[in-house]
């Protein structure tokens, strides 16, 4: 078995539609490494993309699931229910960052949390509409598409999208976009598409991950604020990719001084086995009437036993912390290299949620084709990198924030490499 015959029968077997980055296959994979079915090392700075912050294969998460597989692999939560699902949405729960008392409720995917996100607020509203942001990422779904605010490639070909559904430009100063412009852009839909009376939900990431890893500034948050405690409004904060001590915070929320009444999460949360959910204000999460709310596989056993071993090892490994020192590392080298490769426009990012964007020097344009060149130039040295943006133009940073620090070391060496070749 190699390469080039998976990839063969991936091309004969598989639609085209499910785009794949890589042509070699993964065998093994340990905290922060993967080596395919040739034996080829590769450093992961990827984490699936964002799904590993605990690492490939820790231990106490592998025990954690073989300890449950000694006991049911599913029974559906809603018909035989069992404790671990209870007592995770306990710890969930307590650690979110909502004063009031909160509940939780589990699904499998990032996508499937986002639209019960918005079932909950209409639900709880008794309201349609919703104010979504340009370059947001909210999942492959038909809602999750319609909330989205990047065409390309998630959106081409698919609608028409569900209705109510209103975007406006995310603040990125970088772009021209200032919080203000936002703010005066949510105002303007109010006006011009729907009256505040009906819209039930305003949601962002705190962090855009596809659309280029800029955080929220504070004051759009608190301008967000404003506007949903005047109209009613409810604020639900999109932590699929953020959540889980990749900003330095277990959510990046607890950055802010407001807090959301909805919060969305998946991804790390289970470090590899399917499990996202919703958390938020009580009385709002009660709002849907039994049955409302669920899925098959929603929760299950096996998923939440590697969810409790993953918020264990947050908590044991002080991950959070780790995270913003491995950051911080990143982005001197990074902010040390613009000297020598002018294409690097901006570094950013909080704890370990780091990217580098590119343009081109001469033009001050995004320049995704340097982007491919690091990208490419990097893989080949064995360091996978993932690329994000509107511009495609931006590499984003996921790798395990409990990567060893000689290999740490080694990716941005192979990194600071890659840029460096791609700018000659």
């Amino acid at each position: 078995m190699n390469n080039a015959d998976l990839l063969a029968r991936k091309n004969a077997a598989t639609p085209r539609g499910v785009g794949v980055m890589c042509e070699f296959y993964a065998k093994d994979a340990k905290n922060a490494e993967i080596w395919d079915v040739e034996g080829k090392r590769y450093i992961d700075f990827g984490g699936g993309i964002a799904v590993v912050n605990t690492g490939h294969r820790h231990p106490k998460q592998v025990a954690a699931i073989a300890a449950q597989l000694e006991h049911f692999t599913h029974t559906c939560y809603q018909v035989v229910p069992y404790e671990s699902y209870v007592r995770l949405a306990e710890r969930v729960n307590a650690a979110a960052p909502i004063k009031a008392a909160t509940k939780t409720t589990f699904f499998t995917t990032g996508a499937e949390a986002v639209e019960n996100s918005i079932k909950i607020a209409r639900a709880y509203t008794k309201r349609s509409g919703v104010i979504a942001f340009s370059g947001a990422f909210h999942g492959r779904t038909m809602m999750g598409m319609a909330l989205t605010g990047k065409v390309a490639p998630y959106k081409i070909g698919f609608g028409p999208f569900p209705a109510e559904i209103y975007h406006a430009p995310y603040p990125i100063e970088l772009h021209g976009v200032s919080t203000q412009d936002s703010l005066d852009a949510i105002a303007h839909i109010f006006k011009s598409e729907i009256e505040p009376s009906r819209v039930a939900a305003i949601i962002l990431e705190p962090v855009q991950g596809e659309g280029g890893f800029y955080q929220a500034p504070a004051e759009f948050m608190r301008g967000l604020r404003k506007i949903c405690d005047e109209h009613g409004i409810l604020l639900i904060a999109d932590e699929v990719q953020t959540g889980f001590g990749r900003t330095g915070a277990l959510f990046a929320m607890s950055h802010y001084e407001v807090e959301p009444d909805l919060m969305t999460f998946a991804k790390s949360l289970a470090g590899g086995m399917p499990l996202s959910g919703v958390v938020g204000r009580a009385e709002i999460m009660d709002a849907p009437a039994p049955g409302g709310l669920g899925g098959t596989y929603a929760g299950n056993a096996l998923a939440i036993a590697s969810a409790h071993a993953v918020m264990d090892i947050i908590e044991e490994e002080k991950l959070c912390e780790r995270a913003v020192a491995l950051g911080n590392v990143l982005k001197t080298r990074l902010n040390d290299l613009k000297t020598k490769a002018p294409q690097i426009s901006d570094v950013r990012g909080p704890g370990a949620m780091n990217a580098v964007e590119f343009i081109n020097p001469s033009t001050g344009k995004p320049d995704p084709d340097f982007t491919v060149k690091v990208r490419v130039a990097a893989l080949a040295k064995g360091l996978l990198l993932l690329t994000c943006g509107t511009y495609a133009n931006v590499v984003r940073f996921l790798y395990p924030l409990t990567i060893e620090d000689a290999v740490f070391e080694e990716g941005l060496g192979i990194l600071e490499q890659a840029i460096l070749d791609a700018a000659k």
